[in-house]
């Protein structure tokens, strides 16, 4: 049966020691400023985009890598015999599910599999590390393809924002929603939904409360979340993700780890963003 390499893009923000130990081929995204295109966690990183944010105080664009790009890192594990399966950014986000399809119809039937995550970050993450396990048990790709589509509608994504400034800059709040937003202190949660990022609720106040209140909403779930692995992923939010961590733990016991968000997630969502992610299993 042929080894069966498994791929994901840069949005998966998975850690760098898993991206090694498994050998997880990674396919970076686009970070554009004006005329300068950068391969997201390869010719730029989170503090580098952050201090061209504060010092030019636009926002870059994101561009998904092209049929080529995905053609170039595919073609030589196809040539060598390997089989691959690739879990994308959602297609509601992003067109790189779309040019991943593209670069797959041109190698032959069968060989790649190409799945719409409909997540983001270490949503997605936590697919690919399932896919992972699942190829080391020897499962095929048609079986591997088949236990993460099934993941995608059980795969719980939530986010506290900190700051509405990024979400305004990139027109995803008013300026006047960005305003009376800092004023009294509102910090928008984000929920993954059908693939969109979409307000699940604001929390007025401190920011603790806004952890506070996404980490009671895990614990209210914590009969039916998958042990297996817990994800809680920040940027420039260390501190806060180390204590979200121990008390998932404690209060799950559930295998818990720490990522960081890369360059995509973090000009979306700006510094100081916190998530928690996981499974769930009836």
């Amino acid at each position: 049966m042929p080894r069966i390499k498994i791929f994901a893009d840069s949005t998966s923000d998975l850690a760098p020691e898993w991206i090694q130990q498994y050998e997880i081929g990674i396919i970076p995204l686009y970070v554009v400023f004006g005329e300068e295109s950068l391969k997201d966690g390869e010719e730029i990183k989170p503090e580098q985009l952050y201090e061209r944010v504060r010092r030019h105080g636009s926002l870059p664009k994101t561009a998904a890598p092209s049929p080529a790009d995905f053609m170039t890192a595919f073609q030589p594990y196809i040539e060598q015999g390997d089989d691959i399966f690739y879990i994308s950014l959602s297609s509601e986000l992003s067109s790189t599910y779309q040019n991943a399809l593209l670069a797959s119809s041109e190698f032959p039937e069968g060989r790649i599999s190409v799945v719409d995550s409909k997540n983001l970050s270490s949503g997605i993450g936590l697919m690919v590390m399932k896919a992972v396990h699942a190829a080391e048990q020897g499962q095929t790709l048609a079986q591997i393809t088949q236990q993460i589509e099934a993941m995608k509608s059980t795969v719980r994504t939530e986010f506290v924002i900190d700051t509405l400034e990024y979400l305004y800059k990139g027109g995803r709040c008013s300026g006047m929603q960005n305003l009376i937003g800092s004023l009294l202190k509102i910090r928008p949660v984000i929920r993954v939904t059908d693939g969109k990022m979409s307000p699940a609720y604001k929390v007025r106040g401190k920011r603790e409360k806004a952890l506070d209140q996404m980490l009671q909403n895990t614990l209210s779930n914590k009969d039916q979340i998958d042990r297996d692995l817990m994800i809680v992923v920040h940027t420039m939010a260390e501190e806060d993700a180390i204590n979200l961590k121990k008390t998932l733990q404690e209060q799950t016991g559930a295998r818990v780890e720490l990522t960081t968000a890369g360059c995509v997630i973090c000009s979306h969502c700006g510094p100081k963003t916190t998530g928690i992610i996981y499974n769930t299993i009836h």
